[in-house]
């Protein structure tokens, strides 16, 4: 049996763009996106143990062990499962936290992911998802591992295949909580959705917009700074700076570029410009599917090829 699994990747997203369009009786908004992976990502190192322990070695400064969603993945694949067996978590981070990249829903997507096969639990796609939607909206997309049109609160999705980008992603040294910006009361909750026809094409999934930014850039000025930035870098090599966006509910911005050498040359210059402490900024491109979609859950051999 496997003891050990190391260095699994959590992949960041991008919300290519994101919508608001309704709230629900329970007060979780109606949502319409398009999730990209890319990748710039966390990695996690799970050892089995035999003593139902569930721990995380290293703690996140400020986020109790037991809040921290790599862990309740693990005691909710444990109950969900019946499994007895326990594991140690290390966590090694490289996605800001509250950055709109969605490094928390991964990790725990990873740990589930990596669970599966570590404790031998055999589940399908599908039981993950499931049991991964009672972690946090987000968190399904990397069970699902590829691109995708999402709807309701970000449960819902459809494959949704990009062209491969590049994109150059800014950080400002500002962490947000979703809740809070979901919670403005100025926040427009009725944006007409789009079809996903034709969200495949090209640029097609910039002709939306981030019906956040408004709110976060008109109470945080280190994101509006930052989007600033990063439009007059983008405009500087000759890309449009109308495509810059604010990914999920914030902090970090992003660019498509259409090839590496005009992203490094963006990054380049946003890291000549940058002061002390003005944040961080990746060069990142686009991955079609988790890595660990094959591994994760290898496709069954037909019965009709011998």
């Amino acid at each position: 049996m496997i003891q050990e699994l190391r260095h699994l990747p959590a992949p960041a997203k991008l919300n290519l763009f994101l919508h608001v369009t309704g709230r629900r009786a329970d007060g979780y908004h109606l949502l319409e996106t398009v999730f990209q992976l890319v990748d710039l990502e966390d990695r996690i190192d799970l050892r089995r143990r035999d003593d139902g322990v569930i721990e995380l070695l290293n703690p996140i400064a400020g986020v109790p062990a037991e809040q921290d969603l790599t862990v309740r993945a693990a005691r909710r694949l444990a109950q969900a499962s019946g499994c007895r067996q326990g594991v140690s978590i290390r966590l090694h981070k490289q996605i800001p936290m509250g950055g709109g990249l969605g490094g928390g829903s991964s990790d725990a997507a990873t740990v589930l992911l990596g669970l599966n096969r570590l404790w031998g639990l055999s589940l399908d796609r599908r039981v993950l998802m499931q049991i991964a939607l009672e972690l946090g909206a987000d968190v399904p997309f990397f069970i699902f591992g590829r691109s995708a049109y999402a709807t309701g609160i970000g449960e819902r999705l459809r494959s949704c295949p990009q062209p491969q980008r590049h994109f150059v992603v800014l950080a400002p040294p500002v962490a947000l909580a979703t809740a809070s910006v979901f919670s403005a009361p100025e926040l427009t909750r009725n944006t007409k959705p789009l079809t996903i026809a034709g969200l495949s094409r090209g640029d097609r999934a910039f002709s939306g917009r981030n019906d956040l930014e408004p709110i976060v850039f008109a109470s945080q000025s280190e994101v509006r700074q930052s989007h600033q930035m990063l439009c007059e870098a983008a405009e500087a090599e000759g890309v449009s700076a109308s495509r810059a966006r604010m990914t999920g509910s914030g902090s970090c911005v992003f660019v498509p570029v259409d090839d590496a050498s005009g992203s490094r040359r963006i990054r380049d210059l946003i890291l000549r410009r940058q002061g002390a402490g003005s944040g961080q900024v990746w060069w990142v491109r686009s991955i079609e599917r988790h890595p660990l979609c094959e591994w994760a859950f290898p496709a069954r051999r037909s019965v009709l090829s011998g």
